[in-house]
């Protein structure tokens, strides 16, 4: 699929230091709708195979990371730069926007290591675990735990890993042992690793007490 060079209209640069919580937010919001989309990819998977799936990623990762450093010396590469700048955090200006690559990496890694259902399990536990413990925590936090975690963001990280797990493998113990250790990994400060940390740590762990 070839798309048509367009000319963007979107102002590429950062905005200024100091946004209100209202805008930090919003910005979530979007950040993580964006990287909740890794959830298409066990179903990828299970159409079209593992192999195709890892090629779609590994295209998107280079295309992307081709595209960042374009953006990062002056060189807009239309509705790609303009979703990174709109997704990124206060953190990231000046910088290589490093998230949807470790984002990709970490889907990746999970098919290439486990099989079905941890694979798909680390992918859930990287799409919703991480996603929705970040908007909560956002949203509702008010316990603070390590730096940038809070409580309210750990227990809703730990449902929603929890329900996933049930939901793929039916074993409610098994399940809910990787939601607490999946709650843990995501709640280290590790910055955009956690991206590659959880789906590899959930892979693991879901692959042995499963006996895949």
């Amino acid at each position: 699929m070839q798309f048509k060079a367009i000319t963007p209209t979107v102002d590429i640069s950062f905005p200024a230091v100091g946004s209100t919580r209202a805008e930090g937010l919003r910005g979530e919001l979007v950040r993580k709708a964006l990287h909740m989309l890794i959830a298409l990819v066990p179903g990828i998977a299970t159409v079209t195979g593992v192999a195709p799936t890892l090629a779609i990623l590994g295209v998107g990762v280079l295309v992307y990371t081709g595209a960042e450093y374009r953006r990062i010396n002056g060189h807009s590469v239309g509705f790609i730069s303009a979703l990174t700048v709109l997704a990124s955090r206060p953190r990231d200006r000046g910088h290589f926007v490093a998230g949807p690559v470790t984002l990709g990496i970490g889907a990746m890694l999970a098919l290439l290591l486990y099989p079905a259902p941890a694979a798909f399990l680390a992918v859930y536990a990287l799409a919703f675990g991480d996603g929705i413990a970040s908007l909560v925590g956002r949203a509702f936090g008010r316990i603070q735990l390590l730096r940038g975690t809070t409580f309210e963001g750990s227990l809703a990280c730990l449902l929603a890993v929890f329900v996933s797990g049930v939901a793929l493998t039916g074993n409610i113990a098994a399940s809910f042992v990787i939601a607490v250790v999946a709650t843990v990994l995501e709640a280290l400060p590790t910055d955009d690793m956690d991206n590659i940390i959880l789906p590899v740590g959930v892979g693991l762990l879901t692959t042995l007490l499963l006996g895949l």
